[in-house]
């Protein structure tokens, strides 16, 4: 799939590509749509569903893991490195102690005033 003409698809026929890419690893490592489904706790139907695009992500990344594959979701998201400016800008935003709690006086002396 190019990267040009992914942005043309609608959002089913991208999910639908993703299930046709990891049903060849399927077929590559010759296991069945049966003992994947059992495996990871699903029906022989919600697999069929994974096929036509329509699975939760937790069933996508349980497919990936019994093939061995979780590695390829770095490839599908990769974790973005935080620039050092903004890490700087970060540490300084962050709260170094907490905040005084009200004591129960406080809250009766609150509640007497109204």
């Amino acid at each position: 799939m190019p990267f040009k003409s992914i942005y043309e698809m609608t959002n089913k026929a991208i999910a639908i590509e993703l299930a046709n890419r990891i049903e060849q690893l399927r077929l590559e490592q010759n296991i069945s749509q049966k003992s994947i489904a059992n495996e990871i706790g699903i029906t022989d139907r919600s697999y069929r569903n994974f096929k036509k695009g329509q699975a939760t992500l937790e069933t996508v990344i349980g497919i990936l893991r019994v093939l061995g594959r979780l590695e390829n979701l770095n490839n599908f998201i990769p974790e973005e490195p935080i620039s050092p400016l903004a890490l700087l800008e970060t540490k300084s935003k962050l709260r170094a102690r907490a905040s005084k709690q009200a004591s129960d006086n406080d809250k009766t002396n609150d509640k007497e005033e109204w």
